[in-house]
């Protein structure tokens, strides 16, 4: 028994012993073949969640939440979904956007995090009838209208700039407002409220901020 016991406290700190070599000595790996298996387990890790991230931006995706068909529908009536030129934003355009820079894609990963709620609200049935809805349009409207001001309105920046507007091509009340907001430093959400959504009741479009 005693010889036993001594195999066994002789194996394990042999054990032991090849636990510590093998940490000490790792195994000889060259160089180009952790490069390689890097660069395949980096493409396999931001391809993977770079596709799941717009396949869930896709406004198909959005609206298979019921309640989502109403601000959809309510989007395909503006001039932001159906135009002259045929440019069209979808439901990410605005609401998951991230600027034209890459490190804001820690904001679109934070934004896809925050959807989160929307998947609780859509168990819960918090919007799930018109009439729900416009109960807690103002409150959405608001979280919304705070985050796109705290952003300087990065969502419209991606496609409406400034420096790119022609003046000559606008109306003379628009230029005006245009001038006026750049000079004030105002952000776009301060004068554009409901130009892809139904405003809330009692806000007034034409009000400003």
């Amino acid at each position: 028994m005693a010889d036993s016991q001594n195999n066994n406290t002789s194996g394990n700190n042999n054990d032991d012993a090849g636990l510590i070599n093998r940490l000490k000595n790792p195994p000889k790996c060259s160089m180009f073949r952790m490069i390689v298996v890097g660069v395949l387990g980096g493409i396999i890790i931001w391809g993977g969640l770079n596709m799941g991230m717009e396949y869930t931006n896709r406004s198909e995706f959005c609206t298979s939440c019921h309640e989502m068909t109403i601000p959809y529908e309510e989007l395909k009536k503006t001039a932001h979904f159906k135009n002259r030129s045929g440019t069209t934003v979808q439901c990410a355009d605005c609401h998951v956007a991230s600027s034209k820079t890459p490190t804001d894609y820690l904001f679109k990963s934070f934004q896809k995090i925050m959807a989160a709620r929307d998947i609780i609200g859509h168990i819960k049935g918090t919007v799930d009838t018109p009439e729900k809805y416009e109960a807690h349009r103002l409150t959405m409207a608001k979280r919304v209208w705070a985050q796109m001001t705290e952003r300087d309105s990065r969502e419209c920046r991606n496609c409406h700039l400034f420096e790119t507007m022609d003046p000559e091509k606008q109306k003379d009340r628009s230029v005006v407002k245009h001038e006026g907001a750049i000079e004030d430093g105002k952000t776009c959400i301060e004068c554009h409220k409901g130009v892809a959504h139904k405003l809330p009741a009692g806000i007034d479009k034409n009000a400003e901020g």
